[in-house]
Order: C-alpha cells, then structure tokens, then sequence
C-alpha cells in the first residue's frame, strides 16, 4: 500500500478498510483504477439520485403543462402509472448498476453486456443518447429554476421578465452549479444532505401547509376524473379538438420527466462506498421514496386548487405560484416558492455533477476528446467536464429565445434521451443473456420478464414525447425534441460509420500504466503506452 494510501485511511475501522480494498479491487476487475474521492455512502448516493428526481422541480415547473395537457386526471392516475412503470426500468438498471458499478454507467454497460464484436458500437451509441440526455435533463432543471425566479420577481408587478433576462439568469444559476462543483467538491455531500432534507421535510411540509390552509378543496372526483384538454378553445394549444387518447399519453410527460435521472447512483458509483450495493439501492430507493414523496405534494396541489381557470390562466403564469397566493396570501406565496426554488437549485447543482461523471467517464474511454478526462489532483473533481456540462446546457436553451415550448421541448429531449440511455443496454442484456457475471442485487427469473417490461415502456413513451402539443405547427410552437433527438441519432451513427468504428473501441482498460480493451485476452490489444 502506498504511503498516501495508508495516511488517507488511517483512521478508519478494519472494516472500513475492507470496503474500500474491495471497492477499488472491484473497479480494478472493470479495468480502471480509483482516481475519484470515493467517500459517499448508500444514503449519499441515494440523495443524488433523489436529488435529481427531485419531485418539486418537475412537477412545479410542469404544472401548468399538466393542467392544460390532460388535466388533473392525468396528472394523478398518470403519476401513478409512470411511477409503476418506471420501478420496471429501474429494477433492470439496479440489477446491472450491481454487477457494474462504474462512473461511464449505460454505455459501459452496452459494452460489457453486448458481444464483443458489437460492444464498441453499442457503447458509442449509448454514450451519446446519455450524454444527449443527461445535458438536457441539467438544462430542464436549471432552466426551470430560472424561469421560477423570473415569474416570482412579477408577484409585486415591478419586474417584467423576458427571455433575455431569465436566460441570463439561467446563466448565474449554471455559473453556481460550476462553481460549486469546481471548488466545492468535498462539501457536496453536505449539500446532499441538506437537499434530501429539504425534498423530504420540506416539500411534506409545504404540501401539509397548503392542505392545512386552503379555504376549500377540490373533490375527489375533480382530482381523478377531471379530464382537461383544452381543445377547441379559444386560446388554446391545441387549436383544434385533439382525441383524448392523444392528449392523455402527452400529458404524462411531467410525471415521467419527473421521474428521471436516477442513473445518478450509477454514475456516482466510483465515488460510494460498497457500490455493489449502495448503488442499486440508490437506484431504487430514489424511484420508490420520489413517487410516495410526489404523489403526497402533487395531490396536495390539485386538492387546494381555488379557481381552476384562474389558475390554468394565471395572471403570474405559474399556477403553482397562483395556488400559494390563493392560499396564504402574496407574503406566504413569496415564501413557499422561495423554498421551491432553493430545491430546484439543489437538483440542478447534482444534476450537472451526475452529468459531468458521465462525461469524464465516456472522455477516459475516448468518447470525447482525452482532455476532459482529467482529474483535478487538489480537488478530486473532472474540472473539464464540469464546464462542459454547464456550457452544453446553456447552448440547449437558447432556443428559448425564439419559441414558445422550448422548455417543454428540453424536458421531452431529456427524458427520451435518458430513457433510450437506459433501454439499450437492457435490452442488449435481453438478447444476449449469460455474457455477465451478476453482482449481489439479482433478480434471479424475474429478470427478463422485467427487462422487456421496462423496454416496451421506453420505446412507448420515446415516440409519444416526440409528438407535437400545438396546433398548428408552426416554427414558435414546433415540438423541436424530434429533431434534436434525431440530430444525435444521424450524429452518433454518422460518426460511427464515417470515422468513430475506425478508433473507437469502448470501454479501455487502465492496466499498470496502460491502456487495454475492456475483454482483451491477448496482450497485442494493447493499445496505448500511458506517459
């Protein structure tokens, strides 16, 4: 062991040395060697993910969508339904996070569960939709949080916002989350302990407040059976009456887009302690707690409705913000969405660290560019791949500038993004069974019944998040996720074609100062002297 090992574990337990001789010994199977502080445990891992989810982020910002795009019955029974749904997918990522627990998460899972003549090619592909996904979920977060601060800047009418303005405080926000996780790396997981505080203490008390104060409240039958379309309306999105059907498969996006990003717990995994373990149960965990926590805040707000067309036509735009005014008054409004966006903030400062783990990740395989795999030494942070994040993000909601969904549009991106991220390797894993030693989370029988559950649903909600939610379609109200979804796909295989299939290999080996592909026996595969 060498000397700075030795001293950075001095005081720990014998069986904290055990935990960590194991941790590093199992990424050393995988190939790679600890460079990244792993001194998270289970409950830190979970806040990420937790974090990430966050439940007063997605379904405040997406409120209004919800009311408009289906109504209160879709909102509640489609929570519901996504909910079960997603722990599918889940359990299906758990189940492989276990077996390998590595910061790259699915595309080094394409690899390693796909046959190796196709592993390189699976693993591009991946890496892409999740870094696609990963970029847009921190820009539907962080985005969300700037559009809450400009529309509580209008409760006292001195402040106008435009889109200018709330992209240069979207800017400031992201400049935060670098901050942070530039400098600030080793108080992160006392941030994270603050946010799984303040999404469970607090969003329960603000949901227990709102309940508590409300002069009146909807009935059961408003919250379940209330179904809104807002077709054929004047003023309406839609323009002209949309099926039910059709409207009811759009309108669950703000549940589903909610409930994403809990590959956090994979790609933090390097960085956890007992990650076999910590990290699926951080996987599932964040699922279960987030959809108890979300159903308990979203019923809250659907009971205390005061004046449904007041507040679908709210005059502050935000009819989360319009529940609170109509409830506690301007004062008490202004302090609950304080609270609300102190949350949002948090989930979006994770949001970028999960976002940049993947990145240095796929750069220490050769998916980006090897500069951005570099390890601060004083800070144990990928510095690189932190403003990557951040500056990718900024660029993914400029679009906001010119059209009227592009908010809607990011949060589409991000959830089929990730959610394609999540399927490939699981149904790689479907097709070809057996190339994978499992880890201790096994679903024995269970796992394929529940890997084409989970599959069938990606690809369902994949191609109903495309659809558009205006009529007509026109350059301000086009639902542009088609088209950037499609720009990584002609991207990732153009590239792969053209160029990428000649250099790219997956997933590399980090060996006694080498570099060797992940699966190569013979020592000719050698393919890199590290300096």
């Amino acid at each position: 062991m060498s000397i700075r090992r030795r001293h950075s574990v001095e005081h720990h337990h014998e069986s904290d040395l055990e935990i960590l001789h194991h941790d590093e010994d199992k990424l050393a199977e995988l190939g790679y060697k600890q460079e990244l502080n792993r001194s998270w445990s289970v409950l830190h891992n979970f806040g990420v993910s937790f974090s990430i989810i966050s439940v007063v982020t997605g379904i405040t910002t997406l409120f209004g969508y919800g009311l408009t795009v289906g109504g209160p019955a879709v909102m509640s029974v489609g929570w519901i339904i996504v909910t079960f749904m997603t722990i599918f997918v889940g359990l299906a990522m758990a189940e492989i996070v276990s077996a390998i627990p590595t910061s790259g998460g699915p595309y080094f899972w394409a690899a390693t569960l796909a046959p190796k003549s196709q592993a390189p090619f699976w693993s591009w592909m991946t890496g892409w939709f999740n870094l696609l996904g990963q970029v847009a979920v921190t820009t539907g977060i962080t985005f969300g949080c700037a559009n809450l601060i400009s529309t509580l800047c209008t409760i006292n009418g001195n402040y106008t916002p435009t889109a200018a303005r709330t992209i240069g405080i979207y800017a400031a926000l992201l400049l935060s989350h670098g901050v942070v996780n530039t400098f600030g790396v080793n108080i992160l997981r006392y941030l994270n302990n603050t946010s799984i505080v303040l999404h469970s203490l607090g969003v329960s008390a603000i949901a227990i407040a709102v309940l508590a104060k409300a002069p009146t409240h909807q009935s059961a039958r408003f919250v379940f059976a209330k179904f809104n379309d807002a077709t054929g309306e004047e003023g309406s999105t839609w323009g002209v009456r949309a099926s039910p059907a059709y409207v009811a498969v759009c309108g669950i996006l703000m549940s589903q887009y909610t409930i994403t990003g809990f590959d956090a717990s994979a790609h933090l995994s390097e960085e956890t302690k007992k990650a076999e373990w910590s990290a699926p149960i951080g996987v599932m965990t964040s699922i279960i707690v987030s959809g108890v926590f979300g159903f308990f805040y979203l019923l809250a707000l659907l009971f205390s409705i005061q004046d449904f067309d007041r507040t679908v036509g709210s005059d502050y735009g935000q009819p989360v913000l319009q529940i609170f005014v109509d409830v506690f008054g301007v004062d008490g409004a202004i302090v609950l969405m304080t609270l609300v966006i102190i949350c949002v903030w948090h989930c979006g400062l994770f949001s970028l660290t999960s976002n940049s783990r993947m990145m240095f990740g796929f750069s220490r395989d050769g998916g980006l560019p090897q500069i951005f795999h570099r390890v601060d030494p004083q800070f144990k942070c990928p510095i690189y791949t932190v403003w990557l994040a951040a500056f990718l993000a900024f660029l993914l909601a400029l679009p906001s500038l010119g059209s009227s969904v592009a908010f809607a549009a990011a949060t589409s991106i991000a959830t089929i993004g990730l959610y394609i991220s999540y399927g490939l390797p699981i149904l790689i894993g479907l097709m070809y069974p057996g190339l994978f030693e499992k880890g201790p989370f096994n679903l024995g029988m269970a796992s394929r019944p529940v890997a084409a559950i989970a599959c069938t649903w990606i690809m369902f909600i994949s191609v109903v998040f495309c659809l558009p939610t205006a009529n007509p379609v026109t350059s301000q109200t086009l639902n542009y996720t088609v088209v950037a979804v499609g720009i990584i796909l002609f991207f990732a295989l153009g590239s792969w074609f053209l160029w990428a299939r000649k250099w790219f290999t997956g997933p590399i080996r980090q060996v006694d100062g080498r570099e060797v592909v992940v699966g190569a026996e013979d020592p000719a595969m050698i393919v890199e002297e590290k300096s």
